[in-house]
């Protein structure tokens, strides 16, 4: 992969975070029937830092659960015969609750159908609703966040990469091509 452009500095990523924090506190009337649901891998430290946005913001708690959709994937069998789990990790019920997926890039659309299917297996939320960082397009299926942190038109050709410190050891948001 050949970089082409950095898309988002960290504190890009920072402010545009700190904005859909405040949007989700306007959308949903305050957060305390909110809980985030982080799409394993990068979603997860991307939920994590808009729950204590919003714990700065209105100093309520968001409760953070981690969402494997591994199982729910409809190309599962083209990618490993295998499938890696790690498992999901929520301690709070969803029930009534209004769950925001969070994931750091929404492509097809297929990883939201798939987070949906699972959130679904867990329980009767009030509400779905999706948070990512970058939209890039190229939808597949009918699926729209309802948070969005940057528009990005692409090519199918290049790769969205989002860094988190957690997982890279930087933070930041490349655009990359494919070789």
């Amino acid at each position: 992969m050949k970089l082409k452009a950095q898309l988002m500095t960290k504190e890009e990523m920072e402010r545009a975070l700190i904005r859909m924090s405040h949007q989700i506190c306007e959308r949903n009337a305050g957060c305390g029937n909110v809980v985030f649901l982080g799409i394993k891998r990068r979603g997860i430290p991307l939920a994590k830092r808009l729950a204590e946005n919003i714990k700065i913001i209105e100093s309520t708690n968001v409760p953070v659960g981690i969402l494997d959709i591994t199982l729910y994937r409809d190309d599962l069998s083209e990618l490993n015969d295998k499938p890696m789990l790690s498992d999901t990790e929520i301690d709070f019920s969803v029930e009534g609750k209004v769950v925001i997926l969070v994931d750091d890039v929404i492509y097809t659309g297929r990883t939201a159908r798939a987070a949906l299917d699972a959130v679904s297996a867990l329980g009767r939320a009030a509400r779905i609703q999706l948070a990512v960082l970058v939209d890039r397009g190229h939808r597949e299926l009918p699926i729209r966040p309802d948070y969005v942190g940057k528009n990005v038109p692409t090519s199918k050709s290049e790769i969205v990469s989002v860094l988190v410190d957690e997982y890279d050891g930087e933070t930041c948001v490349n655009l990359h091509i494919a070789d």
